[in-house]
C-alpha cells in the first residue's frame, strides 16, 4: 500500500501520511527500509520495530479495556430498560384486570 493509498483510506492528505510516518520513524516505532520485492528501488517498506510492536500491543490493550467497559455499561443499561418495560407491562396487566 502506498502513502497515497493509505491517505485515501484514512481520509487525509498524502503529506499528512508522510509527516506521521516520519514521526513514527523518529520515535523508533517504525523503521524504513527498501522494499526488496519491488523492481523500483525508490519504494520503501515501513516495518514496526520491537518498540513499535510493544506500543501497538499497549494501544490494543487500552482499546479493549475501553470497549469492554462500554459493553458492560450498555449491558447494564439494557437490563435496566428491560426491567422498566417488564414493570410497566406488569402494571398494565394489573390495571386491565380491574
Amino acid at each position: 500500500m502506498s502513502q497515497r493509498d493509505l491517505a485515501q483510506a484514512v481520509g487525509i492528505s498524502t503529506g499528512s501520511v508522510h509527516y506521521v510516518l516520519k514521526a513514527l520513524v523518529d520515535k523508533g516505532l517504525v523503521k524504513l527500509g527498501n522494499f526488496t520485492a519491488s523492481e523500483d528501488k525508490r519504494r520503501y517498506a515501513y516495518v514496526l520495530t520491537p518498540k513499535g510492536i510493544s506500543e501497538k500491543a499497549a494501544l490494543t490493550r487500552r482499546f479493549l479495556i475501553r470497549k469492554m467497559t462500554e459493553y458492560e455499561m450498555l449491558k447494564t443499561e439494557i437490563e435496566e430498560v428491560g426491567r422498566d418495560i417488564s414493570d410497566r407491562e406488569l402494571a398494565e396487566l394489573k390495571n386491565s384486570d380491574r
